[in-house]
């Protein structure tokens, strides 16, 4: 029995697990021995091993691929779907185990993205060496476009630095090329221009005519907060993970700034005015914030036009941009309930974050409470048609 039954539903985000050696595998050779795994003993804390077996890569990594492979793990990975987490859950690096996990849990499609690089594709556009960095993009969306090539439900997030115009560009159009299904840029400012500039029309126009969306997703924009936030001489509480490398409360107060101020810089500036068709998903980066910021666009946009001819030649409020352009993913703490109803029933998307912790054991049941009363319309666009509206040509004709 899937763990969502008698819904049709889309999931907007969830990941892969990359090995070690994944993004090095699919470089050019050129760049391949540049790149340096990054580390893993805080997420394979889920998988049974104990701390001193974790220390050996390679042998926990093979250990747990036999686990995978084991008739004890398989023959209860319907009713653990939801409880496996991070590697040891169905399919988190195995391709061929993903389209069961997609059964177990009951979605029509996975908006996929990479678990551990957009921080470090991020700091990689911002270093300056732009061969490494759309070198390293390309082994990015390599692997991400032949891990979803094993089922068409898996739905490949391809990433496009926008550091250089035209190496954007081709990125964008090697990426379709590729099979993406949605164009990830980072969500905060690019090095050296505005993500409003026109030199980046290109892109956008790309997106609207292949009927795609772009995507932002959390952990693509360097430190959220000046990291003195956290010398408060008080001793470190531990994360979703119960290590000290991901994020607690503190830095989710950061989350929303990064997509806040970009989207209101693109729509401010024009951006939404020229490609109308473009859809931009907001995935893991909640939606708790939606309401005060279009209430504080608004504000901005009525006390500056009279002397902003950008302003002026916008032929919508700012706020209806958003309806028709954004969608974003709650997280499964927050009220989708109230949120829907300050901001509508067209931009909040559903989703899992599998197979990561931060998306819960259960987050239908925590999105149904908060929905209350809401109806079965509301439900039906939060579940299934926002998704829909986000992904255009993204989306299989099957679904």
């Amino acid at each position: 029995m899937p763990y969502i039954e008698n819904r049709l539903v889309h999931d907007a985000d969830a990941h892969i697990m990359e090995t070690p050696n994944w993004l090095r595998d699919h470089a050019d050779p050129a760049i391949r021995e540049r790149i340096i795994p990054p580390g893993y003993v805080n997420e394979l804390r889920q998988t049974g091993d104990n701390e001193s077996q974790l220390q050996d890569i390679d042998e926990a990594f093979a250990r747990i691929t036999k686990r995978h492979a084991s008739a004890s793990y398989r023959a209860e990975e319907e009713a653990e779907i939801m409880n496996r987490k991070n590697f040891a859950a169905t399919g988190a690096f195995t391709p061929e185990d993903r389209a069961r996990s997609l059964d177990h849990i009951g979605v029509a499609s996975q908006l996929v993205f990479n678990t551990f690089h957009n921080r470090r594709l991020h700091d990689w556009e911002h270093a300056g060496d732009l061969d490494f960095a759309y070198g390293v993009a390309r082994a990015h969306n390599r692997g991400m476009t032949e891990f979803c090539s094993v089922d068409g439900r898996l739905l490949p997030t391809c990433y496009v630095p926008l550091a250089d115009f035209e190496r954007t560009r081709a990125m964008a159009i090697e990426s379709l090329e590729m099979g993406a299904a949605a164009l990830l840029i980072p969500s905060g400012c690019p090095k050296g221009h505005s993500p409003s500039h026109v030199g980046l029309d290109p892109l956008w126009a790309i997106a609207q005519e292949a009927s795609i969306p772009i995507v932002f997703h959390v952990g693509g924009t360097g430190d959220l907060i000046d990291p003195h936030y956290f010398e408060n001489g008080l001793p470190i509480p531990p994360d979703f993970h119960g290590g000290e490398e991901n994020f607690r409360s503190i830095d989710y107060m950061g989350i929303p700034g990064p997509p806040m101020q970009t989207l209101a810089t693109m729509i401010f500036d024009g951006v939404l005015e020229r490609f109308p068709a473009l859809r931009i998903g907001v995935i893991e980066q909640g939606a708790i914030w939606l309401p005060s910021w279009m209430r504080q666009m608004e504000s901005a946009f009525d006390a500056f036009r009279r002397h902003e001819e950008r302003l002026q030649k916008l032929s919508l409020r700012p706020s209806e941009y958003v309806v028709r352009q954004i969608r974003a993913t709650p997280y499964p703490t927050e009220d989708i309930g109230w949120i829907t109803e300050q901001v509508g029933p067209n931009v909040c998307l559903f989703s899992t974050d599998f197979p990561h912790v931060e998306g819960g054991r259960r987050p239908v049941e925590r999105f149904e409470r908060s929905l209350g009363e809401a109806s079965e319309s509301i439900r039906n666009r939060f579940y299934a048609e926002n998704f829909v509206d986000l992904m255009g040509q993204g989306l299989p004709t099957f679904s």
